[in-house]
């Protein structure tokens, strides 16, 4: 900027760094298609493994595509927004993070030749918004078909096309039947409203030793505790349960509490005191009877003893999370005082309390519920690895499930339905006028790249067969051919049995767009801060240098 004399004003502080223009727009496409060819040899059933070393020398291994953006760490400002997308792609729908990726860093990688031919990225974010709104569209009405929920082989074969990209894929039958199982508990359905808490009430409990093949579903919940005395009932038919949210011992003065004695019987008198109190908690719980005792809170040696004179298992120190499970799976109300127990308090759904010793543990098995709304996964497996990468696939089974019993609408998986659109798109952008047609084109160009690196990774000729698959899409009709995963040959995805659920695919589509175009508007990058220094005077920050910016 120069002032009216002539000589420069300056605005930004002397050490920071300026990128604007031309260049940033091509460092971010860059920075997006990196990202997007990490985790690139993560899509369909032929995927392969990444193995990550974190700082403290843990191991991740895992084509989870959110699990390996997560443990990386970048440097580039338009990187980390691609990181941050697969993680909303996790949160919203657990699944199709590494797709999500992927297609954002295509959709980014064709815009590039047009903002080479000095094409306003104003422009090519109009397309883009056409584009991603036909897309919506032609997803809902045309490539979609409902699904019936009772219709149980079918909603197997939608989790089996999720489980088959994964890890987990050698088991499918046992991760499918468990994902169901486990999303069908814990669904609640009331006046028209459908809640399903995967995160809360499906909790996975993970134990090393055993075959995979042991996992199961276990209707009821497993804690990882044994009764607090060892001469306590470990094995009770129909327990009747209390759960608490309160300690079971003496309170402590809150603050420095002083008490001055004077007599040697007060100091007696003190002790019976907090005797009595116990006592008086104790016996309103032994009032209504229960065979065993959750609380949150400790439990101390004398409430131990009353209460195994009664014949009252006690578990303490429970989770939280595990305290609501257990309530919800038992029908028990979690009570935070011992006076207000009633008898509708306790929880008599479970058929049998037992505590098993696996491996060097001993866990408690509160099991055969009725019509329990909460439910402990159980995993078996040889390595602590393997039952994370397990249960990191069962997961995205659960998504999947969750997201069929929302929103029961299929699309064919394979890569048929990105070929589909595609084909779609290119036949509509005949209708635009002027030079928008040629972005919206782009994106129809770009989805391919999901079929295409299908095929990749199946190692076969990707040439060939995409442009023999180019051809099949041309003819109506053959709307669901894709890719088949496990040979690399065209197939017809109703004959594959090979499904995914809309949410997926449209959220998908929505956050690849969405970034593309975050991050073609992009125009100017200002990097380097100023801190105080000692003596009160703005230091240089520690500069990016150019390697830095460009990983």
């Amino acid at each position: 900027m120069m002032s009216q004399s002539g000589a420069p004003i300056l605005v930004l502080n002397a050490n920071t760094k300026r990128k604007f223009g031309h260049k940033v727009q091509l460092e971010n496409i860059a920075a997006g298609k990196a990202i997007a060819d990490v985790v690139r040899t993560c899509i369909g059933p032929r995927a392969m493994l990444k193995m990550l070393m974190d700082p403290m020398g843990g191991i991740v291994m895992t084509n989870d595509g959110n699990a390996i953006l997560r443990e990386i760490t970048v440097q580039h400002p338009a990187a980390k927004s691609f990181i941050e997308i697969a993680r909303t792609q996790d949160e919203e729908v657990g699944d199709g993070t590494t797709s999500v990726v992927v297609l954002a860093g295509e959709i980014l990688g064709v815009a590039e030749q047009f903002l080479e031919q000095k094409l306003h990225p104003t422009v090519i974010i109009r397309a883009y918004r056409q584009a991603l709104e036909d897309m919506l569209n032609f997803l809902d009405k045309e490539y979609s078909m409902p699904l019936s929920l009772d219709d149980e082989p079918k909603l197997i074969e939608v989790i089996k096309s999720c489980v088959g990209t994964k890890f987990i894929g050698r088991w499918s039958d046992l991760a499918c039947s468990i994902a169901l199982n486990a999303v069908k508990t814990v669904s609640i359905r009331d006046e028209g409203r459908t809640e399903i808490d995967i995160k809360r009430y499906a909790k996975v409990e993970k134990v090393p030793g055993g075959a995979i093949e042991d996992s199961q579903v276990l209707n009821g919940i497993m804690l990882n505790k044994d009764v607090t005395h060892p001469k306590m009932r470990r094995f009770i038919k129909n327990p009747r349960i209390i759960l608490l949210d309160c300690s079971l011992e003496f309170k402590k003065g809150e603050s420095q509490t002083e008490v001055e004695i004077v007599k040697e019987t007060d100091f007696t008198r003190l002790l019976q005191i907090e005797e009595e109190y116990i006592q008086q908690i104790c016996s309103d719980i032994i009032a209504l009877k229960p065979d065993l005792v959750c609380t949150e809170k400790g439990v101390s040696d004398l409430a131990q003893h009353f209460l195994l004179k009664a014949n009252i298992s006690v578990l303490r120190r429970l989770r939280k999370s595990d305290n609501n499970r257990v309530a919800r799976a038992c029908n028990a109300t979690i009570v935070t005082r011992t006076d207000e127990l009633r008898e509708s308090h306790v929880g008599t759904g479970a058929g049998q309390f037992e505590i098993k010793k696996i491996g060097d543990e001993y866990f408690t098995f509160i099991t055969e519920c009725v019509n329990p709304k909460a439910c402990t996964i159980l995993l078996r497996g040889p390595s602590k690895d393997i039952l994370n990468e397990v249960e990191r696939n069962l997961q995205d089974a659960l998504h999947v499930a969750k997201n069929i019993m929302l929103n029961p609408k299929l699309v064919s998986g394979g890569g048929s339905i990105e070929m589909a659109i595609s084909q779609s798109l290119v036949k509509k952008s005949a209708e635009i006028a002027g030079v928008t047609q040629w972005p919206y084109k782009a994106v129809a160009q770009a989805l391919e790249v999901i079929p295409r690196t299908l095929l990749q990774n199946c190692g076969v000729s990707t040439i060939r067969t995409m442009t023999s698959l180019r051809a099949k899409h041309a003819v109506s009709g053959n709307e669901s051919w894709g890719i088949n995963g496990e040979t690399g040959e065209m197939a017809d995805m109703r004959d594959l049995k090979v499904w995914e659920p809309i949410v997926v695919k449209s959220q998908v589509y929505k956050t690849a767009i969405e970034t593309a175009i975050l991050l073609v508007r992009i125009d100017d990058i200002v990097s380097g801060t100023k801190k105080k220094g000692d003596d009160g005077q703005p230091k240089a920050a520690a500069q990016p240098t150019e390697e830095s910016m460009k990983e």
